[in-house]
This record gives C-alpha cells, structure tokens and sequence, in this order.
C-alpha cells in the first residue's frame, strides 16, 4: 500500500515537473526474474526508475538511509523502503558479498532487482569500467540482463550533487540479454570480465556516453588527490 501510495504521488510530481519519456519498456519481461542495469549519474537515479518500470524493481541502499532516529529518520526509512530499496551494510570486507547474495534472493523469487555495475554514482557524467557483480547475479541465477539508460539526468542534478533542476529526462531500455550460454561459468574471472563488458558495451549505446576503462572509484579518488 505504501509503494502505491509513494508511486501516485512521486509519480505525479515526476510528470509535471520533468516529462519523462520512457522507451522500449516492451523489453522488461512482464515476469520472471529481471535484472535492470544502467548508468548512474545522480542521487534520485533509483528513484525515477521505480516510477518508470511497471513492475517493482528492488535495488540495493546504504543501511544508514534507514536507520535515522526520530521522525526525520522514520519518514526516510518509509521513503526508501517503500520504493523498492533494500538496506544492505556495504562497508567493510563482506559489503559486497552481502550485496551480491541480496541480489540472488530477490531474483530467486522472481523479482526485478536494479543494479549499476559502476559501483559509484559517475563522478563526471562518463561511463565507467562495470564491476563484474552484474555478471555472477545473470551467471548464478539465469536472469535475462536489460540495459538502459537515463539521458538527461546530467542536467537535473549536475555533478550529481546539490539541489534537483527541472530538466527533461528521458529513459531508455535496450533488448534483454541472454548469458545461458555461459550457464555453470560464474566462477570464471574471464567470462565474468566478458559479460559485465557486454553489459556495459550496451549501456554506452543507450546513452551515449564516453567510456573510461577504469573503476569510477579509482577515477573519484583520482579527482580528490
């Protein structure tokens, strides 16, 4: 009730403000496990695509988004929670490990888990090397990959920080692709680097972006040295 009611009113702000239009939405399968993997460049990016996509997608959150005290810290916990967010503690040795298994769980049970295998927010706009996470969740749980895109987003929040700007946006979905082929091969650190390519290969196509072959990590503390 609290996702409808998120989704209504979220929604209706969305359309006004910023006129979305969303193509090739076809390409989602209607059920089944699904993983959504696209580019990331601001902070609502999770957000505009839970109101976008039919179905709910889930995706992975800091745990500190829902772990405030008071009433601030109750309304954030409902906001993120309602919209499809899963608190995960991705800090120390096993973040990510805890991430990957909360991936598996959700599209074991046939859900639409959304994931961007540049780890990190893009610190300047480009496309950055994916992280293989993206291919062991398609390799472990033979879910069909659909790239997309968010084109625009640049512009609603620059740099990916401060205040949102009204600003069209439009979201794009690539046709689904299909890892069977490699079914068994999860363990395989070449054919992990070759599917998490193919995925990001497809994301650049979609959005045009310039690709960098490092991590946005390294590209971030790059930047603050």
């Amino acid at each position: 009730m609290s996702r409808i009611l998120l989704k209504a009113i979220l929604g209706l702000l969305l359309r006004v403000l910023y006129r979305p239009k969303v193509e090739g939405t076809e390409r989602i399968p209607g059920s089944g496990p699904v993983i959504l993997a696209g580019s990331h460049v601001t902070f609502v990016d999770s957000l505009v695509l839970a109101l976008v996509v039919k179905r709910q997608v889930f995706f992975i959150g800091k745990d500190e988004y829902v772990t405030g005290k008071g009433v601030k810290g109750r309304l954030m916990a409902w906001f993120f929670t309602s919209s499809g967010m899963i608190p995960v503690d991705r800090d120390g040795g096993r973040g990510g490990v805890a991430a990957l298994m909360t991936g598996k769980r959700v599209l074991d049970e046939g859900k639409v888990f959304g994931i961007y295998p540049e780890g990190t927010r893009s610190p300047d706009g480009r496309l950055y090397r994916g992280r293989t996470g993206i291919a062991r969740l398609a390799l472990m749980t033979g879910a069909p990959v659909v790239p997309f895109a968010m084109l625009g987003m640049d512009k609603v929040q620059p740099g990916g920080k401060g205040m949102l700007r009204i600003a069209p946006v439009t979201v794009c979905f690539g046709e689904p692709l299909d890892f069977s082929r490699y079914e068994g091969m999860d363990r395989d650190r070449y054919v992990l680097r070759a599917v998490t390519d193919e995925v990001m290969s497809e994301v650049m196509r979609l959005s045009g972006q310039e690709y960098v072959d490092v991590y946005a990590t390294k590209a971030r503390e790059t930047k603050a040295a």
